[in-house]
């Protein structure tokens, strides 16, 4: 399994088993992760009906488009988000408020 695939499945689970993780979040973060297999992985927020598809399933509210090593990186919290936007590792679509509010959800879920 990809390292990528790993961390998803980790955030996924922990959304799953710990809705309270994403309580008061409605939106649909959608990200563009470029690579040698590039892929496309939408995070649907909804408190206890959140959930992690691969592909496009619904219209995002805010649209990341980065390399799958610096996503994996945000998700452990070794990337601060801001930084990545700054230094142009990270381009954003849509709601930057949804952005914004994603570091904190990520920093919530502890991925290895």
């Amino acid at each position: 399994m990809s390292e990528v695939k790993h961390v998803i499945k980790i955030i996924n689970a922990a959304i799953k088993e710990n809705p309270a993780l994403v309580k008061g979040i409605k939106a649909v973060y959608q990200f563009h992760l470029k690579d040698d297999d590039p892929d496309t992985y939408q995070f649907v927020l909804r408190g206890e009906n959140s959930y992690i598809a691969k592909g496009v399933e619904e219209k995002a509210d805010c649209t990341l488009h980065m390399k799958a090593d610096n996503f994996i990186k945000l998700a452990k919290g070794t990337l601060n988000g801001t930084t990545a936007f700054l230094s142009g590792k990270l381009k954003i679509e849509g709601n930057m408020g949804m952005a914004l509010k994603l570091e904190g959800i990520l920093s919530r879920i502890k991925v290895p």
